[in-house]
């Protein structure tokens, strides 16, 4: 498995999610935060959600800083609203689940490999699949698979004979062994073609 102590693990995609500050009289608080400090801000507070979801022990302080960030940057949901106009002591263990859950899934958030390494254990799995059948047709060479320090290790790529090709395979595809078998299974057609059509 990939090393993952350098990486970055709480950098997500909030790509749908505008941090801007375009200058439009709609947006609130543009000077508290700026587009970077509210991203990775985002960033860290999704990941501590998520990891307390996970994990147990979520806390009200996390949600209630994420949905003001996200109210602030006009992405109102029911989510945020709920959090923001209920009285933090009326909120129940489920209604923190519930609402942790949704806040994350208003602000796109995907685990990172280093956050939820049992996406990249999933991927392995369906490489050696796929290398099983590969050896089997009697093609000879090493399948692996890669991440790089650049971009925080955000995706994966199967190597062969020294190189890689295609798109990258997102971690979100390990949460389902169907899809991880397909994805690898293509992205390792892709690559071994273009390395015995050089």
């Amino acid at each position: 498995m990939a090393k993952w102590d350098n990486l970055n693990i709480c950098v997500q995609a909030t790509a749908s999610i505008d941090l801007g500050c375009l200058g439009s009289s709609s947006r609130k608080h543009c000077s508290v935060h700026s587009e970077e400090q509210a991203e990775q801000r985002v960033d860290e507070l999704s990941c501590r959600i998520y990891t307390a979801l996970r994990d147990g022990g979520l806390e009200t302080e996390p949600l209630l800083e994420l949905a003001s960030l996200l109210e602030e940057w006009d992405m109102s949901t029911p989510a945020t609203q709920e959090l923001l106009e209920r009285p933090a002591a009326q909120l129940t263990t489920a209604d923190l689940t519930r609402l942790g859950e949704s806040l994350l899934r208003d602000s796109n958030f995907e685990p990172t490999f280093a956050l939820e390494p049992r996406l990249w254990a999933t991927l392995e799995h369906a490489l050696e699949v796929v290398e099983r059948d590969v050896r089997a047709r009697g093609i000879t060479g090493t399948l692996r698979l890669i991440s790089h320090d650049w971009g925080n290790g955000s995706q994966a790529w199967v190597k062969f004979q020294g190189g890689y090709h295609g798109n990258g395979i997102l971690p979100i595809v390990g949460s389902d062994p169907q899809t991880a078998l397909r994805v690898v299974a293509d992205a390792a057609l892709i690559t071994w073609t273009t390395a015995t059509t050089r």
